[in-house]
């Protein structure tokens, strides 16, 4: 399908492009969020005959996102979850988790199509997470999912939790293979402290000879 684009949309273009366009991303998501026209005759007058205000508006909207942007870029959240010891989530963290983490953190009047997230996250560690202010303000949110606020504060730092953590068993291993097993040692033998010399002779002996 032709269309003719009122703000710019990512890999298409920019207001006021013209391009072409699958049936169904144009009428589930373009024409009905009012991103697009269809490109008929009609429709091309009415964009010129708008093309001022509709950019005006634009660069208003714009503005205001910029303005937003400043106290949102490198924003870092942290999400408190279950894992297991290799660091697989119970679970996963959704664009909906991200979205009340930053409304509770005071970044109000985002919407889940504003946080682009490939796939929900399932494990351990930090994400950058594309926030979508404008189509021409795009900020990114740090998020640092940990099973507690210390290993969050780990992460953070930049140590790597899971692998800390087997470095750790894999000492405390080595370490309680080195000690000494003390029973089995008095088991093999009988401790010299309680063994008599085999030619030694007692006194009560000497007498009766």
């Amino acid at each position: 399908m032709e269309i003719i684009l009122l703000e710019r949309i990512e890999k298409l273009g920019g207001i006021g492009d013209v391009v072409n366009v699958k049936n169904g991303f144009a009428r589930n998501y373009l024409l009905p969020n009012n991103k697009a026209l269809r490109a008929n005759d009609t429709n091309r007058k009415l964009f010129e005959a708008n093309r001022e205000k509709i950019e005006a508006d634009n660069a208003e909207r714009r503005g205001e996102a910029e303005g937003r942007a400043k106290d949102i870029d490198g924003k870092q959240i942290v999400l408190i979850r279950q894992a297991s010891n290799t660091g697989q989530l119970y679970g996963s963290v959704s664009v909906r988790d991200i979205v009340d983490a930053l409304a509770e953190d005071g970044v109000t009047g985002l919407g889940k199509s504003m946080v682009e997230l490939e796939r929900p996250i399932k494990a351990l560690g930090l994400v950058d997470v594309k926030v979508k202010l404008h189509p021409e303000v795009i900020v990114s949110v740090g998020v640092n999912v940990a099973r507690s606020p210390d290993e969050a504060e780990m992460q953070k730092q930049g140590i790597d939790v899971i692998a800390a953590m087997f470095e750790e068993e894999q000492a405390e291993a080595a370490a309680t293979a080195l000690e000494p097993d003390s029973e089995d040692e008095f088991e093999e033998g009988t401790p010299p402290s309680d063994a008599a010399p085999a030619d030694e002779t007692t006194a009560d002996d000497a007498e009766e000879a």
